[in-house]
């Protein structure tokens, strides 16, 4: 869905679409403007798509779990594109400090009725290193004679195959 659409949307359906507030949208498009204004001081082409636009582009990746190919789709990027909108949008937003959670020291001061909520579903998967994988899989090798003439005996020429008979 296209930000111009969805601002016209009410703020009950806004937050369900996008998962956060319109006062928090506007916060994070803040915080974006100004770091593109920083990053394009010494010019540049100008973005193809407003901070709203990619800032969408992220909540909708976090949201819906959509892939980049289907984001990508949604507005006519690329994938691999709509992977470096969201990626950028992703680590300016961390950089910044107001969107991530407490440190490990504050979550241990807060209140034993406080709840808070980890969405660990997208971690990575766990694989063996490289040496015990090829330890795991690997395969009898057969045995490969480079010279197939020092097999026979040398003074039979009979057990030869006749290609190489002379």
């Amino acid at each position: 869905m296209k930000y111009d659409c969805l601002i016209q949307k009410s703020n009950t359906v806004f937050k369900r679409l996008t998962g956060v507030k319109r006062a928090t949208f506007k916060l994070m498009c803040k915080i974006l403007k100004a770091e593109q204004q920083i990053k394009h001081l010494k010019g540049g082409k100008p973005s193809r798509t407003s901070i709203e636009e990619k800032l969408l582009m992220a909540l909708e990746y976090w949201r819906e779990y959509r892939t980049y190919a289907h984001i990508g789709a949604s507005f006519n990027y690329s994938e691999s594109q709509s992977y470096r909108i969201i990626k950028w949008t992703e680590d300016i937003l961390v950089k910044s400090g107001r969107f991530n959670l407490p440190g490990k020291q504050k979550l241990h001061r807060l209140d034993k009725d406080a709840v808070i909520l980890i969405d660990a579903t997208e971690s990575p998967i766990e694989r063996p290193k490289k040496k015990s994988e090829k330890l795991l899989l690997r395969k009898e090798e057969k045995t490969y004679i480079k010279n197939p003439g020092c097999c026979f005996e040398r003074n039979s020429r009979s057990n030869l195959p006749s290609f190489w008979k002379r």
